[in-house]
């Protein structure tokens, strides 16, 4: 069942064919891997055309914009979240979050390619970040984040070990994080162990079911993630805290 106040925001999106693409904790939910969340996150293209339909909708929802910076497509583009409330009866209360550039994570155009869409039973379609880009866009210096991704790739893989694609053990190789699945799936498919270890060299521990090592390399893996996040984030939150300054000045 999809809350109200969801259902709203995403029928809006797709009457006024807004090319966005869920992600952030809704995702997560849709994924099997429940997250409690007060706002809708989107992935959305920064074109001129799809930013004036993303506009109409936000004004059907009496959307205004919070904090910082304003609704400008040069903001999306360096990478900001732009942030808005909406006012509607609808879905009083509930807050949207825009965002163009992620770090680590493909162009829109790639992105959308590879969406999943679900549709409804009233026939209206719901266009989702692909597993793999989600778990990308996931990887951040917050805390709340890794637990997911934890939870993300545990669930499709406990959903699909059965028969999986072949895509789908690169997935768990290149993403579990969870030390007595990765030497399980190490075990389960060894050639492609092989493979991957160049691409995540923490994989050879796995290969040869070192726990021990397996999960300072993780730990190690994600230090080292959670540091070119922060570089990444520094000089966007420095801009933000500028804007922020030359607002309170008005």
């Amino acid at each position: 069942m999809i809350p109200n106040q969801i259902r709203k925001v995403l029928s809006l999106i797709a009457q006024h064919r807004v090319r966005a693409l869920l992600m952030g904790g809704q995702a997560c939910i849709f994924y099997g891997a429940a997250e409690f969340s007060r706002d809708i996150d989107f992935a959305i293209l920064a074109s001129e055309e799809n930013l004036t339909q993303l506009r109409a909708c936000l004004d059907e929802l009496e959307a205004e914009v919070i904090a910082v910076p304003p609704f400008l497509q040069e903001y999306l583009e360096k990478g900001h979240a732009i942030h808005f409330r909406c006012a509607t009866p609808e879905a009083a209360g509930f807050c949207i979050d825009v965002m163009t550039k992620l770090r680590g994570v493909d162009t829109f155009e790639k992105l959308w390619e590879r969406r999943n869409t679900l549709v409804t039973e009233t026939g209206a379609e719901y266009h989702l970040m692909s597993l793999p880009d989600l778990v990308d866009a996931k990887k951040t210096q917050r805390d709340k984040d890794w637990p997911m991704i934890r939870r993300l790739v545990e669930a499709d893989y406990f959903a699909c070990r059965d028969k999986p694609a072949s895509a789908q053990v690169g997935f768990w190789l290149s993403e579990l994080r969870t030390v007595e699945l990765l030497v399980e799936v190490a075990n389960d498919h060894p050639q492609a162990a092989q493979a991957h270890v160049k691409l995540r060299p923490l994989l050879k521990f796995a290969i040869i079911g070192d726990t021990d090592r397996l999960e300072e390399g993780l730990a190690e893996e994600e230090r080292s993630i959670r540091e070119l996040d922060r570089k990444y984030w520094k000089p966007l939150k420095e801009e933000l805290e500028q804007l922020r300054l030359n607002r309170n000045r008005t």
